[in-house]
């Protein structure tokens, strides 16, 4: 089982929390998801769960792919607390296809020793597809986490993933934009005989190298990363419908490009933004035309609260 303990940049954050030592009880969290095919839909049809993560059922709510499992990623503990060890596996069989988010926003709780951890495994069969959408990041005043994400799929399989990293808590008291100790992310994808397609990876210490600078952030706050791992022929298509220039809306403002990924794995998607919402705009866009070309269908409307 791989461990991210002696990554580099945790180091510095090798002390034990006060209150429950890293690891223990009830703060190691485990999550296998099994997806497999049957008849004209897919079902969840292995689940096992260890608290603080937790799944319930799979649901069928998007209109568009009605036989699509679509499964709500659940925490107990209210976010990532100091110390917490976090795994979750996904395998998804022959054909059968999986959308799975969380329940909200993943809230990186501010640390006084520590850290929080967590790896990402998922496994594609032949002509699998997978959405993994999950809500925002939020790492709190003083928070260290590192993430660990591995995607093993065939040629035929396609994996839509997504990430969008907030600053903080923008406008909580004064505000707390990159207020945070450290923030490393890293995905390997791969074919089932182990070879690699790329990795990429970074670390984010603001207090150490500040972000606010040109060539970095600079303006900007928020962060969207949409990685689309699927065969050559269908990533064309959706770079020819994503990539004619690149975005610079400047009074927004926003910044997106899309570029090809080594090795024929794919389309990799960035987005800059100031506030959230139109980071999340993009990042959508982009894949609803990514499950156009993979699937033939499109992404219901967007919920609106109002």
């Amino acid at each position: 089982m791989i461990s991210l303990d002696s990554v580099r940049e945790l180091a510095p954050y090798q002390d034990q929390p006060a209150q429950l030592p890293a690891g223990a009880n009830g703060k190691v969290g485990v999550l296998r998801l099994g997806f497999a095919r049957r008849g004209d839909r897919t079902i969840l049809a292995d689940l096992y769960r260890q608290s603080p993560l937790l799944v319930q059922r799979a649901l069928y709510w998007d209109e568009e792919m009605p036989d699509l499992p679509c499964v709500m990623v659940l925490t107990t503990s209210g976010g990532v607390l100091q110390g917490d060890r976090l795994r979750m596996d996904v395998d998804v069989g022959p054909g059968a296809r999986a959308h799975v988010v969380t329940q909200s926003a993943t809230k990186i709780q501010e640390m006084d020793a520590n850290y929080g951890t967590q790896i990402q495994s998922f496994t594609l069969a032949d002509d699998a597809y997978v959405e993994f959408l999950p809500e925002p990041v939020i790492p709190f005043r003083r928070s260290r986490f590192v993430s660990h994400t591995r995607v093993r799929l065939p040629r035929s399989a396609t994996m839509l993933y997504a990430e969008v990293l907030q600053p903080g808590r923008k406008y909580y008291g004064d505000g707390e934009i990159f207020a945070y100790d450290l923030f490393s992310s890293e995905l390997r994808a791969e074919r089932p005989d182990g070879r690699g397609l790329f990795v990429e990876k970074f670390v984010v210490t603001p207090g150490r190298f500040p972000v606010a600078r040109l060539g970095v952030m600079e303006r900007f706050h928020v962060f969207g990363n949409v990685v689309l791992l699927t065969d050559p022929e269908r990533a064309a298509r959706v770079h020819e419908r994503t990539a004619a220039d690149p975005v610079w809306d400047e009074e927004t403002p926003l910044a997106t490009a899309v570029s090809r990924l080594p090795n024929d794995a794919g389309l990799i998607f960035k987005v800059l933004g100031r506030e959230t919402e139109p980071v999340r705009a993009a990042v959508r866009a982009f894949c609803v035309v990514a499950r156009e070309e993979a699937t033939g269908c499109t992404f219901p409307p967007a919920f609106s609260w109002r």
